[in-house]
């Protein structure tokens, strides 16, 4: 029988990069702060023309990063719907095969029971299509806001008298006054909140001998 796809099955995953991780969610607002480092034993002072940037914090607290993601969460709901309105019938069916089971034969059963998962595999093709057409339209929405983000990020870089742009992910602690993030998403948000997303369409796969 068809495992259900819920909404969240179709969009485990295909967000992580897109609105980034929870901390990655926080972060432009809270970055690590020197004197906590310090604390630590690290911080220090900051070092002129190296900085910082977390890319996916960008597009996770960006307006149009915000937007991109709840576009996605909507379209995997209608894929969702989609799958659930073709996979109701079935079901009903499926039942009814189990309340009768006892009175059928072995070979009936077996019978019916093929025919049966027969007609569930193509729901179960379609649940496979739609969750990677979603994860084809996340990773070009991805694309696209990381496009209008480049000139920005170069701006802020020249800005900032930047000569060693490092992912602040990597850095494992130390003095971050050069961390570019906030002003990028600040540029970004100047930039546009919005973006034209719609699913992706992706040829079926073809179908098993």
């Amino acid at each position: 029988m068809l495992r259900k796809v819920t909404a969240s099955s179709l969009v485990a995953g295909l967000l992580v990069a897109l609105a980034g991780s929870a901390d990655a969610q926080t972060a432009v607002a809270s970055p690590p702060a020197p004197a906590a480092a310090a604390q630590q034993g690290l911080g220090g002072p900051l070092v002129p023309g190296i900085c910082l940037l977390a890319r996916e914090a960008v597009i996770a607290n960006s307006k149009v990063g915000v937007f991109a993601t709840a576009r996605i969460r909507q379209l995997a709901a209608e894929a969702q719907a989609e799958v659930d309105g073709e996979r109701k019938a079935l079901e009903s069916e499926a039942a009814a095969l189990q309340a009768q089971s006892a009175k059928l034969t072995p070979e009936q059963r077996a019978a019916q029971q093929k025919a049966l998962s027969e007609k569930f595999a193509p729901i179960q093709a379609k649940a496979s299509l739609r969750g990677r057409e979603i994860e084809r339209t996340r990773a070009k929405a991805v694309e696209a806001i990381s496009v209008q983000a480049q000139p920005i990020i170069a701006a802020v870089y020249k800005e900032r008298g930047c000569g060693l742009l490092l992912d602040r992910n990597t850095v494992l602690g130390g003095n971050y006054g050069n961390d570019l993030t906030a002003a990028v998403v600040k540029g970004l948000d100047a930039r546009l909140t919005t973006l034209d997303i719609r699913r992706e369409t992706l040829p079926a796969a073809p179908a098993k001998p």
